[in-house]
C-alpha cells in the first residue's frame, strides 16, 4: 500500500478514523515484532503493542519532526516493552563477574537465516536480550542504555559482550544441531 506518510500523519491529528487504520495496518508488523523482541510472550507482546499504537495515536501532537515519524513510534514500542518488564519487575540486569573477553567476534550471524537468530535471542536471558536490543537493534548508545534501565555503563557495556558470547555460543548450538539433523 502507497501512502504519503505526512498526509496521514495530519490526518491522525484530526482524529480521522481511516487515517489511524491505514497508519496501523502499515506499520503492525515492524513494530509488533520490536514488542516480541523484548517480550517472549506473544500474548504480553501483544498488549504491550496495542498500548504502545494507543500512545502513538493520543501523543501523536508530540511528534516535532525531530527524525523520522517511524522511528519516533519505534522509540515509543521499545520505550513501552522496558515500562512493561519493569512493571513485571522482570527487568532485573545482574552484572555477571567473570573473565570478560570479547576477541572473538566472529560473524556467525552472517551464516544463520534470520529466524534461526531470533530463536537464539529468545533463549537470551533478559537482560542480555533488553541490551542486546537496545545496542545492537535500536542503536542506543550505552549512555542511553544505562540512563533507561538505570544502570551503570560498565553493567551495560558488559552485559553486551556476554550476550554477544551467550548468543554465539547459542547459534553454534543450533547450527550443529541443525547440520546434524540434515535441515
Amino acid at each position: 500500500m502507497q501512502f504519503e506518510l505526512s498526509h496521514i500523519v495530519q490526518k491522525c491529528l484530526h482524529q480521522d478514523r481511516v487515517a489511524q487504520k491505514t497508519l496501523f495496518e502499515s506499520y503492525k508488523g515492524i513494530l509488533f515484532a520490536i514488542c516480541r523482541r523484548y517480550i517472549k510472550d506473544e500474548n504480553e507482546a501483544e498488549d504491550v503493542f496495542i498500548e504502545g499504537f494507543y500512545k502513538i495515536l493520543n501523543k501523536i501532537d508530540q511528534y516535532n519532526n525531530d527524525g523520522s515519524f517511524e522511528g519516533w513510534m519505534k522509540r515509543i514500542m521499545v520505550n513501552e516493552s522496558l515500562m512493561h518488564l519493569r512493571s513485571k519487575k522482570m527487568l532485573m540486569v545482574e552484572l555477571e563477574i567473570q573473565n570478560i573477553s570479547s576477541h572473538e567476534d566472529s560473524n556467525i550471524e552472517d551464516q544463520m537465516d534470520a529466524e534461526l537468530i531470533l530463536t537464539a535471542l529468545e533463549q537470551l536471558p533478559l537482560g542480555y536480550r533488553t541490551i542486546f536490543n537496545l545496542y545492537v537493534i535500536e542503536g542506543y548508545k550505552h549512555r542511553e542504555i544505562a540512563e533507561e534501565l538505570n544502570i551503570s555503563i560498565h553493567t551495560s557495556k558488559s552485559q553486551l559482550i556476554l550476550a554477544k558470547k551467550r548468543l554465539q555460543e547459542l547459534l553454534k548450538k543450533n547450527l550443529n544441531l541443525n547440520t546434524s539433523y540434515g535441515t
